[in-house]
């Protein structure tokens, strides 16, 4: 059997007593002997910090790049989807709250090594390889949490010339993610921004708003394709004034050309007491963050012909057409309008 994997970013506060500081996130957890993080996937195992979910797949399957959403990286393109259970959120409304709220009883499961089949790195490039596929997307649940296992198999997708999308909550510390950034291993990004208040994080998800714009901040100083996605939940983060506070730090710190999409609500998990968010408030919120400059926003969870389709900012034509996850039309060529030849941003070959 394999020596477990020793985690990183981690620091040693008292060696007698085995006490650690996890330093991967802003939790920055204190654990002592057998404890595991908020995460229920990194514990102190005699002293040193172990993740128990490397080359530990809770799932690993093939979606449309638009399924994560990306709406500009590779549009038509499939991506090798994989996760492995636990989140460092607690979000009430979570979809994937199966395999992302992992327990106690768990995490002892996954250290005697018996949760899941183990795949490695180079496994999972192989599978991409033999189902040609172009992109590996770290998705469904935090990915983050897994960082070791992502940043090996990133580094062997990079040597493969695949790329790597993160699909994620941006909670991690500067440290971690500068180094992700530096060494180019995520290609592109689609941020959770889930909310434009602090309050919304501390009790709907258990977290702190400030160090995700952060996140989103290093993302685009490092030249990493970012999309976001805000997930309207009514009456808690669905006002038009936060919309309005939303879009404008968007605007401010990432620009106008970032695409944008609001998704909608259903009832799920801790929030199944709630009703949907209409169709009609998601593309209300569309509607405001066009008015407001943004040139690319998309809506989720609904059907919408118009909030599903890429147009050209200037001369307004249809560009990509849409059917649900399916790219079905791409007039885009080399990056640029079709007619007017206006430059379309994003990742396209």
């Amino acid at each position: 059997m394999k020596k477990p994997k020793e985690a990183l970013f981690y620091k040693v506060l008292n060696k007698k007593n085995k006490i650690l500081k996890c330093e991967l996130c802003p939790h920055f957890c204190i654990l002592k002997q057998k404890e595991t993080g908020k995460c229920g996937v990194r514990k102190n195992i005699n002293g040193k910090l172990i993740s128990l979910v490397y080359e530990k797949p809770c799932s690993v399957s093939i979606d449309p790049i638009e399924k994560k959403p990306f709406y500009h990286f590779l549009p038509g393109k499939k991506a090798l989807s994989i996760a492995t259970v636990g989140c460092n959120l607690s979000c009430k409304h979570c979809q994937n709250f199966e395999i992302s709220q992992i327990k106690e009883k768990e995490s002892e499961i996954l250290e005697r090594d018996i949760f899941r089949k183990k795949v490695s790195a180079k496994k999972v490039i192989e599978i991409a390889k033999q189902n040609n596929v172009k992109i590996i997307s770290y998705t469904y649940t935090e990915p983050t949490i897994f960082y070791e296992y992502m940043q090996d198999i990133a580094k062997l997708a990079k040597k493969s010339k695949i790329k790597n999308t993160a699909v994620t909550n941006g909670f991690i510390n500067p440290e971690p993610l500068k180094k992700l950034c530096k060494l180019k291993l995520i290609d592109g990004s689609n941020i959770d921004l889930k909310s434009i208040k602090n309050d919304f994080y501390k009790k709907i998800c258990g977290a702190r708003l400030n160090p995700v714009l952060e996140s989103i901040k290093i993302m685009k100083q490092h030249g990493v394709w970012i999309e976001i996605t805000n997930l309207l939940i009514p009456g808690l983060n669905d006002s038009e004034s936060e919309i309005k506070k939303l879009v404008s730090w968007i605007k401010k710190n990432i620009g106008v050309n970032v695409p944008l999409h609001f998704s909608a609500f259903y009832p799920v998990y801790k929030l199944s007491n709630l009703l949907p968010m209409p169709a009609e408030k998601i593309k209300k919120a569309r509607k405001i963050a066009l008015d407001l400059g943004m040139k690319f926003v998309y809506t989720g969870n609904i059907y919408d012909e118009e909030g599903n389709n890429t147009y050209c900012p200037k001369c307004k034509e249809l560009l990509i057409k849409r059917i649900g996850f399916n790219t079905i039309e791409n007039k885009i060529k080399k990056g640029k309008c079709f007619n007017c030849k206006e430059k379309i941003p994003g990742i396209w070959k």
